[in-house]
């Protein structure tokens, strides 16, 4: 498992297309694979260069690979487990890209036959962008990306997919999908919807007049919808929780300026100030932040 000799990316749109031109880039003498269910984008693979070989099937893309990479939007897992199960070898690997994780391992488990590996991955990095044509080598360099196991998962494949992800330029970090579904929806997905509901709460006219402040704040709204929305459905509980929490928190900010409680509001809003700024001091030492 520690050489992978072809690599197969399922889904040539941006953060695909940016992990098959990574492998190309950082990963020499590994064949890279792709195959798009859309026949446009297979050919623009080809033309650009994203892949060494495009795949008009599934099942050509994955009967050779040592690695698939799933790279579609969520809810298509599920068919393409079903699809290529059939056709992948002895010992082959399987990980994904995946924004929510419970799920998907529900559906590697009942899926994939035994002879296959599972291992979850969730590369944090992206843009409000979609499709290959903006695709770049540089997007993982630097990038975070939680890795997630099961009491069943094999070690090895862990150790491989890791080696994979750092060879790409990322800083991994393991744990369980139940503990990353919790903490990506309130960081990740409860934030989009925040963003989203800040922008249809106000008139299209108004927001003419908005600023900067409001422009990054709002900035994740602009996010293609079909992919957030199987974002938010494969991680309907965690998404709900995270909006009760949030309700709670508008409600103090409601209570305290209905009272006129100006201490309140202030100790409310520096109580934020300060854990932001410790998380940006976090983020800095860390050099996730530039």
């Amino acid at each position: 498992m520690n050489t992978f000799k072809q690599i197969s990316v399922i889904g040539l749109g941006l953060l695909g297309a940016s992990v098959s031109l990574s492998i190309r880039r950082a990963m020499s003498g590994t064949r890279v694979v792709g195959h798009s269910h859309r026949e446009s984008t297979r050919r623009k693979a080809a033309e650009q260069g994203i892949v060494d070989s495009v795949a008009e099937t599934v099942q050509t893309c994955v009967e050779e690979a040592d690695l698939v990479v799933l790279a579609s939007p969520i809810r298509t897992f599920e068919g393409y487990f079903r699809q290529m199960a059939p056709y992948l070898k002895e010992g082959a690997v399987v990980t994904d890209v995946g924004s929510t994780k419970r799920i998907v391992h529900q559906w590697a488990s009942r899926l994939l036959p035994k002879r296959v590996k599972f291992v979850g991955s969730h590369p944090i990095a992206g843009s409000e962008k979609q499709g290959l044509d903006f695709a770049r080598d540089d997007l993982l360099p630097g990038a975070k990306c939680i890795m997630t196991q099961t009491q069943t998962t094999d070690p090895a494949a862990v150790a491989a997919v890791r080696l994979f992800w750092e060879r790409l330029g990322c800083t991994v970090e393991v744990m369980s999908p139940a503990a990353h579904d919790r903490i990506l929806a309130m960081v990740s997905h409860l934030p989009h919807i925040t963003a989203a509901s800040l922008v249809n709460a106000n008139r299209l006219e108004d927001l003419y007049l908005a600023g900067t402040g409001f422009i990054d704040t709002s900035r994740v709204a602009s996010g293609p919808a079909n992919i957030w929305t199987d974002i938010l459905l494969t991680n309907k509980q965690g998404c709900l929780r995270g909006i009760s929490k949030l309700v709670v928190e508008l409600e103090r900010f409601y209570d305290a300026l209905e009272r006129g409680d100006e201490e309140q509001l202030q100790k409310l809003l520096e109580a934020a100030r300060k854990k932001r700024e410790r998380l940006i001091e976090y983020k800095l030492e860390k050099k996730e932040l530039f």
